[in-house]
């Protein structure tokens, strides 16, 4: 199949584009942010497409805050290939190529060549409700973050006697209304949830899973349909559990460096939190989790890194959950269920 790899590098306002032809990366300019800027850049991919008699177009962009979303979902709709690679290993690749300038111009052409050299895999669109859970989830996240510092300030205010009580109020009326703010998003989430019956039933099957709760739970929905969307569903449980950061790193050399294994931590921090949360949890109950917890301690390994591979281990039975769409079923491990809790 003949491809035709476009490069963007995208700004709040414009987007510089890059096509990859002949053996080289060429311009295609300067293009607005907005319907009219993706209109008249997609007549100009097009007008390429057919010059090199591609058959498919496959767009490689470099995430930048959110910028690039919009031409994202354009390029979907007019049923374009879609990457985005994670922005580490794109800029050791452009290192390695000797891309030492950094403008728009040059990292549009580079994100053509990096296409065309690598082909990464594109990556599917998530479902437009776990789109609309993930920002619901992320404002709960910030709201709750505020919250806390309010919060913070209020019993710092309350233990000085001399403080006016305009500032005060303000502080309670602050917290008030961030509690509000909260509540409706919290409302948001659950008629989201309820209404749409493919979360409703992601949601049941995963908190049958032995450290997912309540709390974790929606988090790690969207978790698991974000990487389900990067590989196209055909992710394996090994890469889930390096693209969250729970992959073990050795530091062995030779015959004189051996350090000790840690967690490579390259992931997304609060999403190992929030499963090292729900193993801390989860090893207290009656249950598969807690036999396999009590198995590592038998064997000397210190809690901590015991808890550290209980949260992988509910990651990859949420891997499995989220694939098969059936509940967890504990009968499936003989060997943990045979052993006394």
């Amino acid at each position: 199949m003949n491809t035709l790899y476009i490069g963007t590098d995208i700004s709040q306002t414009s987007f510089v584009g890059a096509a990859w032809c002949d053996g080289k990366a060429q311009l295609f300019g300067t293009y607005a942010n907005d319907d009219a800027g993706f209109a008249a850049f997609s007549e100009r991919v097009e007008q390429v497409r057919q010059t090199s008699q591609a058959t498919t177009v496959h767009l490689i962009l470099e995430p930048t805050g959110g910028y690039e979303l919009k031409l994202a979902l354009y390029a979907y709709g007019v049923g374009w290939l879609v990457s985005k690679p994670n922005p580490r290993q794109l800029r050791q690749w452009a290192q390695g190529m000797n891309f030492r300038t950094k403008t728009d111009q040059v990292d549009a052409k580079m994100l053509a060549e990096y296409g065309f050299r690598n082909q990464p895999a594109p990556q599917a669109l998530m479902a437009r409700a776990v789109r609309e859970l993930d920002y619901l989830l992320r404002r709960r996240q910030d709201l709750e973050k505020t919250l806390r510092m309010e919060r913070n300030r209020l019993a710092n205010a309350q233990v000085h006697p001399d403080l006016p009580t305009t500032v005060l109020r303000n502080i309670e009326q602050t917290i008030g209304l961030l509690e509000t703010q909260h509540q409706a998003i919290e409302q948001a989430i659950d008629h989201l949830v309820k209404g749409d019956a493919t979360l409703r039933q992601q949601k049941r099957d995963l908190l049958s899973i032995p450290g997912v709760g309540p709390k974790n739970v929606l988090p790690l929905l969207v978790l698991l349909a974000r990487f389900h969307a990067l590989t196209q569903g055909k992710g394996t449980a090994k890469q889930l559990t390096a693209f969250l950061g729970l992959d073990v790193q050795f530091g062995d050399s030779g015959t004189s460096v051996h350090k000790r294994p840690v967690i490579s931590k390259q992931g997304d921090r609060a999403g190992r939190t929030l499963l090292y949360m729900g193993a801390l949890g989860g090893v207290r109950g009656h249950n598969v989790l807690r036999i396999f917890y009590q198995l590592l301690l038998s064997r000397g390994k210190a809690k901590k890194l015991a808890l550290v591979a209980c949260a992988r281990k509910i990651l990859t039975w949420a891997w499995a959950v989220f694939g098969s769409n059936t509940p967890f079923d504990p009968a499936r491990f003989p060997h943990l269920t045979a052993l006394p809790i």
